[in-house]
């Protein structure tokens, strides 16, 4: 039997541990950049960033859950729950959800990525409580419901249709496929026609109740807010959902681990009747946890970032090979990708196949000049900055930080780690990433003869 000074000890306890956790994470002059993150009983994160000045607000909420998070038969199942949490729920049909953000001006959507999937919506300042309100029943009210999924299918099996339609879209996910071969990272975002076609609406809501736990979400607002009040707000509204039903859990920690890449020297060439051979030439890259991520981002931008980088001039400018050719990265939690990208008549792909692979060689073996590198790092500083001019931007900032990295980092200390790169820095990683054996992927109308010396071209 438990005393009475027992059981006030066990609710004073319970209510301790019941108290939501706020902190400032980065203090802006006068209010303006402020961030804070207050942890709610549950498990579920709230952070912020306050913009007086502007008069819209963006609300949004990150899900720990992505396309590398499927097995082989759920391939899609992240993304089509994307689409169907938009069909209604137990308050709102879907077009009580659309409407109501139509009605004040609103902007709402969604993306699914391999590692996290996105909700969000545009509002004035003043109907900030209403996005709040909608964006929340959504991602704790959704129904399922058999119907509604199998409507949805068709608009699936359109989106996939479409992307196929694109080679220009198409073949970066060819080059994962390459990189990564059939596993979660390789497999396509959107699914496939077969798994689309297979999966259930019994799977896809289990799929739903185990990753849209609160501990697995991020929620991130920015604009002209007040913090404490987008706490109140979003509490109530998952309160009134039922959904933090457990005090003591925790957020789920950002993912880690290590993968390996397949062997690079891989090539894998599909068959279209298009007008352009689209190419995607690279190799493996970083984790987005990588010190040496701001160098690589330097040395992105002087290889293929810009008109004036060492790609643009040498493919298009010199020769008039390619209207569009660039290079890019790509960072997951444990491993990344580097590429370059180019779209050429199909009678030139070995011409420019051979430009790109002796531009990568040439930095690797002799690096940048001095004046390349102090190039590029004002332009990565300036389009870092022009980048986060908007409530959204923002709002994708502070959220995928907080689930990725686990911490904020202010737009000054990022200028500040991109200034801090050295030259040698940059040699070093050009050095490590690209003097690997690159894989290649191409799309386009090729012959047998050209299928053969693509080969030849990464060996």
């Amino acid at each position: 039997m438990t005393s009475r000074s027992s059981q006030a000890t066990a609710r004073t306890s319970s209510e301790a541990r019941a108290v939501a956790r706020t902190q400032t994470l980065i203090k802006g002059e006068n209010g303006i950049g402020t961030v804070r993150k207050t942890t709610l009983p549950g498990g579920l994160r709230i952070v912020t960033e306050t913009l007086p000045s502007v008069r819209s607000a963006t609300f949004g909420i990150w899900a720990h859950v992505g396309s590398r998070d499927e097995t082989p038969s759920l391939n899609g199942a992240t993304h089509y729950l994307e689409h169907l949490l938009f069909k209604g729920t137990g308050r709102r049909s879907a077009l009580d959800i659309s409407s109501a953000l139509d009605a004040v001006g609103g902007e709402m959507n969604a993306f699914t990525a391999k590692e996290y999937t996105c909700y969000y919506a545009r509002v004035l300042d003043t109907d900030l409580p209403l996005a709040i309100d909608v964006v929340c029943d959504m991602l704790t009210g959704s129904l399922i419901l058999e119907e509604d999924v199998n409507v949805e299918r068709g608009a699936i099996l359109e989106e996939i249709a479409m992307t196929e339609d694109d080679p220009g879209d198409c073949v970066h996910d060819l080059f994962a496929h390459t990189m990564f071969g059939d596993n979660a990272l390789g497999r396509p975002v959107l699914g496939t026609v077969d798994t689309v076609n297979a999966l259930t609406a019994d799977r896809i809501r289990r799929f739903y109740k185990k990753h849209y736990d609160p501990t697995h979400l991020v929620v991130a607002a920015a604009g002209n807010i007040d913090h404490h009040k987008v706490v109140r707000q979003v509490r109530a509204a998952f309160e009134k959902a039922g959904a933090l039903k457990n005090p003591d859990a925790v957020p789920i920690a950002p993912r880690d681990g290590r993968r390996i890449l397949r062997t690079a020297g891989r090539v894998e060439l599909l068959g279209r009747k298009t007008e352009q051979a689209h190419i995607v030439l690279g190799m493996p890259g970083m984790a987005r946890t990588d010190d040496r991520r701001w160098a690589l981002g330097v040395l992105n931008t002087a290889l293929g970032g810009g008109m004036s980088s060492r790609l643009f001039q040498e493919v298009r400018e010199k020769r008039g090979l390619a209207y569009s050719v660039y290079s890019y990265t790509s960072g997951f939690a444990d491993c990344g990708l580097f590429g370059v990208y180019a779209g050429c008549r199909p009678s030139q792909v070995h011409d420019v196949l051979k430009i790109c692979r002796d531009e990568l060689d040439q930095v690797a073996e002799h690096g940048l000049s001095d004046d390349e590198i102090e190039r590029a790092i004002g332009q990565l500083r300036g389009s870092t900055v022009l980048g986060l001019e908007d409530t959204g931007a923002l709002m994708n900032r502070i959220g995928k930080s907080e689930l990725c990295w686990g911490e904020q980092m202010s737009v000054d200390d990022m200028l500040g780690r991109i200034a801090a790169v050295t030259p040698d820095e940059v040699r070093a990683v050009a050095r490590d990433i690209l003097g690997r054996r690159p894989s290649l992927s191409v799309i386009g109308p090729l012959k047998d003869k050209q299928a053969a010396r693509l080969h030849d071209a990464v060996a």
